[in-house]
């Protein structure tokens, strides 16, 4: 920086101190705008991180895998879809890094009956242990998640439990045709009634013991490897070192996120939200601070004419008024992030509960995630919103008539 520019900037400084109401006005605009963004993007991070913990906890895992065109045929020919030898598969799997732990499942469509009337359901075949690790986001409101013992134990969905008016204790009867025309039965005790974040998934799901599932189905293979990473993180990098173990065997690798569209709808309806939410602050910012200045401004017009009379060119003022905005924006960017971390864990430390989300059975608690990112993109909104916010009342100062400007207010 020339000695030029720093003299300006020194001059900047004094005439910011010099202005002391307007500038702690403007401060307090910025601060408060890049607060606001802060808390309201941290916000925003916190939702889509829980939601999807909440999917992968409760549904999904981190990855799948399935035999090709599962996804798409498994309504019409499930059969087809069988992964011959599971436990193989997930003890390669299983010695990835990064993998914690790995699962077979057994998907079915079938009809349960207890002793009155009936009901559809979807179901899977689950291996108890690795299942209840797994699934720490779903809610037992009745009873307990299977375990191993549990030979002829089944887990219900809320919403099936109350259609049936099922409670813990009660028998049922699992329906299943096969492929062949055959139909098979078998009877269970209900172990559990589960809520999970999803009404449609609660409405329809029942999980029973994956041999159990076997039997009933007539198979010793599964329909899917459920594989849980260390951290979320992990994802993407453990997805592709699976899909290069199991190249060229007919299987494909998908992470949670494309296995749940629940997700996907609810973060595309937050992301419209608070993009209005981002924008109103932006706005709120630059309208504010605009105001402030042009105040500044128009009392400073004496000023700018005198200056003008004594020879500075009018880039000079320029200049000079937008070195003005850059120290103002700079400081109020900095106090808005130091404002808006400690609020956010002020605020996280108390916790925001919040109603379910759309098609959802819980609510839970939020917080506000402190991310770099958000905040360094809060601050930069900060100092350009003051920067734009100063051009125009900064480009009419410099072209002040001088003998107008000299007679303001006289």
């Amino acid at each position: 920086m020339t000695q030029q520019a720093l003299g300006r900037f020194a001059l900047a400084v004094r005439n910011v101190l010099r202005h002391r109401a307007r500038t702690l006005a403007t401060l307090a605009a910025i601060s408060v705008g890049v607060a606001g963004l802060i808390l309201a993007g941290g916000f925003v991070q916190d939702i889509y991180i829980q939601l999807g913990e909440a999917m992968i906890h409760s549904q999904t895992g981190h990855v799948q895998v399935f035999k090709q065109g599962y996804r798409e045929g498994k309504n019409r020919a499930p059969e087809q879809y069988y992964i011959a030898d599971p436990e193989k598969l997930t003890g390669q799997i299983a010695a990835l890094p990064g993998v914690e732990r790995t699962m077979a499942r057994l998907g079915f469509a079938g009809v349960l009956n207890n002793g009155k009337r009936d009901l559809g359901v979807i179901g899977e075949g689950v291996e108890a242990a690795p299942e209840a690790a797994l699934g720490t986001f779903l809610k037992y409101t009745e009873g307990t998640p299977l375990n191993d013992a549990d030979l002829d134990g089944i887990v219900v969905g809320h919403g099936v439990a109350r259609s049936l008016g099922l409670r813990v204790g009660d028998r049922v009867t699992l329906v299943i045709s096969l492929a062949q025309g055959a139909v098979n039965t078998l009877d269970f005790e209900l172990k559990g009634v589960f809520q999970s974040f999803s009404k449609d998934f609660d409405a329809r799901a029942v999980r029973i013991p994956l041999a159990a599932a076997k039997t009933l189905l007539d198979t010793s293979a599964a329909h899917s490897l459920v594989v849980t990473v260390e951290r979320t993180e992990q994802t993407e990098g453990v997805a592709r070192e699976i899909a290069r173990l199991l190249k060229d065997r007919g299987l494909e690798v998908v992470a949670w996120k494309e296995l749940s569209d629940f997700y996907e709808k609810t973060v595309n309806l937050y992301e419209r939200q608070f993009g209005v939410l981002r924008l109103i602050i932006l706005l709120m910012v630059i309208l504010s601070v605009a105001n402030s200045v042009n105040m500044t401004l128009f009392e400073r017009t004496r000023e700018f004419g005198t200056m003008l009379a004594l020879g500075d060119r009018p880039a000079t003022v320029f200049k000079l008024i937008m070195a003005e905005s850059v120290v103002v924006g700079g400081v109020g960017a900095v106090a808005g992030v130091i404002l808006g971390v400690v609020l956010a864990y002020g605020i996280s430390a108390v916790g925001i509960p919040m109603p379910p989300p759309p098609n959802a059975n819980l609510g839970y608690t939020a917080t506000i995630r402190v991310i770099p990112l958000e905040i360094a993109i809060a601050g930069a909104i900060g100092m350009v919103a003051t920067c734009l916010a100063t051009i125009s009342p900064a480009r009419r100062a410099a072209k002040l008539n001088i003998v107008d400007a000299l007679r303001q207010g006289v």
